[in-house]
């Protein structure tokens, strides 16, 4: 009787400790397993670390006797990634594009281009867990609640993550790194990326200075003071507290100040003091078009996020196809339109939507401060 190989899984190996642990274990399980590095910034700058990582995979690859493909999806990433980060930025809205890079990126190019080279499997070190289900897929969340990265999975297509495969959905980082360190790779202490991957280690503002128009304007406060000069809006996000330059204000307390809102129309940035101020707190928003994994009933009662770690809320979400409303039960801070709102069952993630309007309990500043917050009560 003729054997049969096992199916071939391949690798998102990126030179970091995750992937090369990830694919340890798939090793270890029995898989057939090749690696892929993906190119996906090659900016010929001294932030970029295009060369870095790749040197980095190979000595990876190297340890772990796995054949090594390199494939630059620079391309692809700037028309469909980058693209829309510039767009979103100019429009006044904070994007996330780690979402959209799952989605584009690494469960689209690089798995078709997986696929092209025999692959039925692509894994990757991100910490979130996937199960089959009614011939499609369940994202899960991670046993490391620190680490669990779904919120910037939760948009990549349902038959993309039926192929998708995350072998450290059960383990903590301090797990993944002590597993490197005894089976002797060479990047068991190598530092976590941070950030966005083409803006590296550089500074936010010198970064979108150089790709849009960023004038300086006044930072003020909500009854409209003047106290200092921001360098741009776009470079500030809301809720922001560092990276202000607002020292000590004269007969004001010695309370953090926060940016509440960006007043385009006078290119005014507005703070207010406090975490707990009623313009950065928020009920009610809602959104572009859901991306669903496992569509529940509208209304529905559950669970979300607004960003990455941030712990589950309580949340009431109605709508159709085309736009959610989402009523939390305790007001959010520093609601950001351009980021996910991501919905939650139990453990399991079902998908979320771009975040379009929200609605402050308090407005500050011009009518177009609040970036287009929608008209709904509280």
């Amino acid at each position: 009787m003729t054997s049969h190989p096992a199916p071939l899984t391949i690798v998102a190996l990126s030179g970091g400790v995750d992937s090369a642990v990830a694919a340890w274990r798939l090793l270890q399980d029995g898989h057939r397993v090749q690696a892929l590095h993906m190119t996906n910034w090659d900016a010929d700058d001294a932030y970029c670390t295009a060369a870095e990582d790749l040197q980095a995979a190979r000595r990876v690859a190297d340890q772990l006797g796995l054949v090594l493909h390199h494939v630059n999806f620079s391309d692809e990433y700037r028309a469909r990634v980058f693209a829309d980060f510039l767009r979103e930025y100019a429009a006044g809205r904070t994007p996330n594009p780690d979402i959209l890079c799952n989605r584009e990126i690494k469960f689209g190019e690089c798995l078709r281009h997986a696929q092209r080279l025999g692959a039925r499997y692509l894994a990757t070190g991100h910490y979130a867990r996937v199960e089959p289900a009614d011939g499609g897929a369940r994202l899960l969340r991670a046993r490391d609640e620190n680490k669990d990265q779904t919120y910037f999975l939760h948009a990549v297509s349902p038959g993309a993550l039926a192929s998708a495969v995350f072998p450290l959905g059960a383990l903590t980082k301090d797990e993944v790194r002590h597993i490197a360190r005894d089976i002797g790779l060479d990047n068991w202490d190598r530092r976590d990326s941070t950030g966005i991957c083409f803006i590296g280690e550089r500074p936010f503002a010198e970064f979108l200075a150089a790709h849009l128009d960023t004038p300086p304007g006044p930072i003020v406060d909500e009854h409209g003071n003047e106290l200092g000069r921001h360098h741009g809006l776009a470079c500030y996000t809301l809720g922001q507290r560092g990276g202000l330059g607002i020292g000590g204000v004269a007969g004001q307390p010695e309370t953090p100040w926060y940016v509440a809102a960006r007043d385009a129309a006078r290119n005014a940035l507005v703070v207010v003091q406090g975490r707990d101020h009623p313009a950065l707190l928020s009920r009610v928003l809602e959104t572009a078009v859901p991306a669903w994994l496992a569509r529940p009933p509208l209304p529905w009662r559950g669970f979300a996020r607004i960003r990455h770690r941030q712990p589950l809320e309580a949340c009431t979400v109605s709508g159709d196809d085309c736009s959610l409303s989402v009523r939390f039960d305790n007001p959010q801070c520093a609601v950001a339109p351009g980021q996910s709102v991501v919905f939650y069952d139990g453990e399991q993630c079902l998908g979320g939507a771009v975040i379009e309007r929200y609605e402050p309990l308090a407005r500050v500043g011009g009518a177009s401060a609040t970036n287009g917050a929608a008209i709904m009560g509280n």
